[in-house]
């Protein structure tokens, strides 16, 4: 599948399977975020995977929207070693880890496992319940798994905008 089919492909998953991703496919997903840019390369992001039964229920506790993935991503990053802009008002910390989770999510549709971008949780709640060390931030949670068999796209998944309504020349 070429780069335009996957994206057009690819779709926010709200029903797994419950099997957790296999560990090939685990490796490439995890490889793809491993390669993505990051500001000054300094790779700060911090990835944990979720598959244990006692894992995925503190999931559970966090967020009702684990939708019986396998499998979930906790994408976090180190909030010492970022890229501070100029004017010190932004750093790169949720950019990078936002360009990592989205390698990941469109390297788990290449390798046939779909996903949900989940931000509907407390980040401190999150790191708190799985014990992260203090000097990380959590992004976001990314399931991974398969789709179960009555699973799809959401009816508004191929609604998008005109590019003349996002998109300004200047």
């Amino acid at each position: 599948m070429d780069f335009s089919e996957l994206v057009k492909a690819r779709y926010s998953c709200k029903k797994f399977d419950g099997r957790p991703v296999e560990k090939a496919q685990l490796d490439a997903i995890l490889e793809a975020g491993r390669l993505a840019p990051t500001a000054k390369n300094l790779q700060e992001q911090r990835i944990y995977v979720v598959q244990s039964e006692e894992g995925l229920a503190k999931v559970d506790q966090v967020t009702p929207c684990r939708y019986n993935a396998g499998t979930v991503l906790i994408v976090a990053f180190d909030k010492n070693n970022v890229f501070v802009y100029p004017g010190e008002k932004r750093d790169s910390g949720v950019e990078d880890a936002s360009i990592v989770a989205t390698h990941m999510l469109l390297a788990a549709k290449a390798c046939g496992v779909e996903s949900c971008w989940l931000n509907f949780f407390d980040p401190e709640a999150v790191a708190k319940t799985f014990g992260l060390p203090e000097n990380e931030e959590v992004l976001m949670l990314l399931d991974l798994g398969y789709a179960a068999e009555d699973a799809g796209p959401l009816p508004t998944h191929s609604q998008r905008k005109d590019l003349s309504e996002t998109v300004t020349y200047i």
